[in-house]
């Protein structure tokens, strides 16, 4: 859908490991159309509406025009700003003392598909620079004596594996359309995939030219649906159908409307349509709802079928006609840059056979996510429904009730509330075992020995260990004393353009203090959380027993995705026993 119409936004594709997440992104790229750009131009300008900020501008509307293959841009988790969002023209700068801009990969995607591998363990300085250029369509630059802005206008596809953590709902909003990707469990399927990677291994050449004529055939259909969707009518019976659905399951502004409107128009041009029916409303709902929906912090992904079929069954009795005037209510945007056609699912849909055969011709086959039910991780699972911990018990006789105890303290002597679970099977007669305490969001802990405390695995580290992700003048403040970690590239690139000013026309540099830049490392850091809990007994233990269960619970999803470690110590009298 989203190759269809790039307007759509992109696509996360989020599954299990060994699921050809990878295989089929990289795929798409050889399904994309070509595009027409300026002859020379770095930043891939249209010839027939070039960018009149264009660094490499500005271009006549007659500048030499040439066709190239649509990119697809693989940005690495761990890359740095400067190679994201480009910087200063390092060999200009040594030869001809002159302030020149080096593209990033933010402008080698324009027009493009860039994608992202593991998107949720990206890094937040890198998930600021895309949030920017995803809202503006441009991306500024402001560093090194560079002011530059650019056209960037790109197909954001992540992949991601949701046991490693989830992304954040700035970033994540950003995907028009969100897919889930399961193995099959069927023996035979699985054979056959086996088989089909076996052959590739041995012939890469002779596999891929197998299906050559089965990915032309994709490549042609996919260029005449997107010619196509911008007559494709969407009347006002399947414009109520989606705000209903998106009504009901409770998601937050318009995004999620347009974005559904435009996914139902491009799933009718794929199949040939000249109008949307409901199940292109269905079809679509099922991609770019489940990640925007209103859950708990603990709730798992995706979007209960059943619950949407319920919702949008009332719009079946009626045919879904098109405008009188032929104009229909949505207006398909359409970026001539490409998409991802890997998560389309729903009723009657062919697409996953089709990007099944794009797979094929790149590295065997692998599971297409269209009509996967959405996947819980391990510690989604343990979480989903609080159970009671036979170590929350220890009630002590005698003890009453205080009249104002909430349902998760024990009870003794009398029966519990209404609703209550009373004695499990083996307790002493007249206690109950204090259940978890209601679920809660973990809380970030901040340490001042081990950096800014950060979303992920990853978070700024102090020492000079971990992944470089940018560099800072060392008189910033930010970072005292770390003269030593000193940043090459960045000092040559601070100092390159001076020389000239400060009379230096030999080989080397003359360097300034103010020259002097320091690398910014993240690292992973692993935190122990331990519980020590008074089990004396008291109603004030009783009740600190049931908090602590729950935020036991919680805290060992987020420990699981940070792999943190978290502990539970209840001491009693003289003596404590470590309960998890």
């Amino acid at each position: 859908m989203s190759a269809v119409d790039p307007g759509i936004g992109g696509v996360l594709v989020r599954g299990e490991k060994g699921t050809a997440k990878s295989t089929a992104v990289r795929a798409l790229a050889g399904l994309l159309p070509p595009v027409a750009v300026v002859e020379g131009c770095r930043f891939a300008c249209d010839p027939r509406q070039p960018d009149p900020a264009c660094p490499d501008g500005p271009h006549s509307v007659d500048a030499g025009a040439t066709t190239r293959p649509a990119r697809l841009i693989e940005l690495p988790v761990g890359a740095s700003e400067d190679r994201v969002a480009g910087s200063l023209d390092l060999q200009q700068a040594l030869t001809h003392g002159a302030r020149a801009f080096e593209p990033g990969l933010l402008a080698a995607a324009h027009r493009g598909v860039l994608y992202v591998d593991e998107v949720n363990l990206l890094g937040d300085h890198v998930v600021d620079l895309l949030l920017d250029a995803a809202a503006m369509g441009r991306a500024v630059v402001e560093r090194e004596g560079v002011s530059v802005s650019h056209a960037a206008r790109f197909q954001l596809i992540g992949t991601m594996n949701p046991e490693e953590g989830e992304l954040r709902p700035q970033l994540l909003d950003r995907f028009g359309l969100s897919a889930a990707v399961v193995a099959s469990r069927e023996p035979g399927e699985r054979a056959e995939v086996v088989r089909r990677r076996l052959a590739f291994d041995a012939d890469p050449a002779g596999f891929a030219a197998r299906y050559a004529d089965d990915d032309a055939a994709l490549a042609a259909r996919l260029a005449d649906a997107r010619a196509r969707v911008g007559d494709v009518a969407l009347g006002e019976r399947a414009l109520e159908a989606i705000v209903a659905a998106c009504t009901a399951f409770e998601v937050d502004g318009l995004r999620a409307d347009l974005v559904t409107a435009k996914a139902a128009a491009a799933r009718a041009a794929w199949r040939g349509g000249a109008q949307v029916t409901i199940d292109d409303v269905h079809a679509a709902a099922r991609l770019a709802l489940p990640h925007r929906r209103r859950r708990g912090p603990f709730e798992a992904p995706g979007l209960d079928d059943a619950e949407l079929e319920a919702v949008l069954e009332p719009f079946r009795d009626e045919p879904f006609d098109p405008p009188p005037d032929g104009d229909g209510p949505s207006e398909q945007g359409s970026v001539d840059g490409s998409g991802d056609a890997g998560g389309e699912g729903g009723h009657g849909e062919a697409s996953s056979q089709e990007l099944a055969g794009s797979q094929r011709s790149q590295a065997g086959d692998g599971d297409t996510p269209g009509d996967a039910p959405s996947e819980v991780s391990p510690a989604h699972d343990a979480n989903a429904s609080p159970a009671t911990d036979p170590a929350g018990a220890g009630a002590d006789a005698g003890v009453e009730p205080h009249p104002g105890a909430d349902a998760g303290n024990a009870y003794h002597g009398a029966a519990p509330p209404a609703g209550d679970a009373g004695p499990e099977d083996g307790e002493a007669a007249g206690t109950v075992t204090l259940p978890a305490g209601d679920p809660f969001a973990p809380v970030r802990l901040e340490l001042a020995t081990t950096g800014r405390g950060a979303r992920g695995r990853r978070s700024p580290s102090q020492a000079r260990h971990g992944a470089s992700v940018g560099a800072r003048p060392v008189g910033d403040g930010r970072r005292p004393g770390a003269v030593g970690d000193v940043a090459v590239a960045a000092t040559v690139r601070a100092a390159a353009p001076h020389q000239g000013a400060r009379g230096h026309t030999g080989p080397g540099l003359a360097l300034a203090p103010d020259d002097l830049h320091h690398h910014v490392r993240e690292g992973r850091e692993g935190n122990l959380v331990v519980f020590a809990v008074d089990a004396s007994g008291s109603m004030a233990a009783r009740k600190r027993m049931t908090a602590v269960k729950g935020a036991a619970h919680s805290l060992l999803t987020d420990a699981y995705q940070r792999r943190d470690r978290v502990a539970v110590v209840a001491f009693r009298d003289a003596g404590a026993e470590v309960s998890v």
